[in-house]
Order: C-alpha cells, then structure tokens, then sequence
C-alpha cells in the first residue's frame, strides 16, 4: 500500500480535510503536552462511544425540535 499523499487525494476532497482535522488534532494535543507540562492520558474508547453517543443524541433531539417533536427517553427493561 502507498503512503498517503495530498496530490493524490484531489477524487476525494474530503480526504484532505481530514488530514488537516488529525493534523490539527494533534497539534493541539502536543502544545497541550509542552505548554502545562502534562503527559497524554488516553481516555479509552468508553469514552468517546460515550462522546459519540451524546453527539447523536443531540443531534437527533435538534432535529425532532426543527420538526415540532421532542424525544422522550423510554426506560430499557433489563435483562434477569
């Protein structure tokens, strides 16, 4: 497999976009790193499931708001 380069992502514009998030990303984090003097801690992928799933969330109750609903949680019975 090739290594990936910006010229040949031009079919797929997103694909820059997406370098220059994770670029960015991890700009960020080593400022982070160098500016307060803290090691990176992995929040473990609970966490950004639990992230992603808030995002999700979110977004569906804006839309149901935009459309006149509102989403009511319902209660999951459990397993015996």
């Amino acid at each position: 497999m090739a290594p990936f380069s910006i010229e040949g992502a031009s079919s797929n514009p997103g694909a820059v976009q997406a370098v220059t998030a994770a670029a960015h990303k991890l700009a960020r984090m080593i400022y982070t790193m160098l500016t307060k003097g803290e090691e990176y801690t992995d929040q473990g992928q609970e966490y950004y499931e639990e992230r992603y799933r808030e995002r999700v969330l979110s977004a569906l109750s804006q839309r149901a708001a935009k459309l006149g609903m509102k989403m009511v949680a319902i209660e999951q019975p459990t397993p015996a």
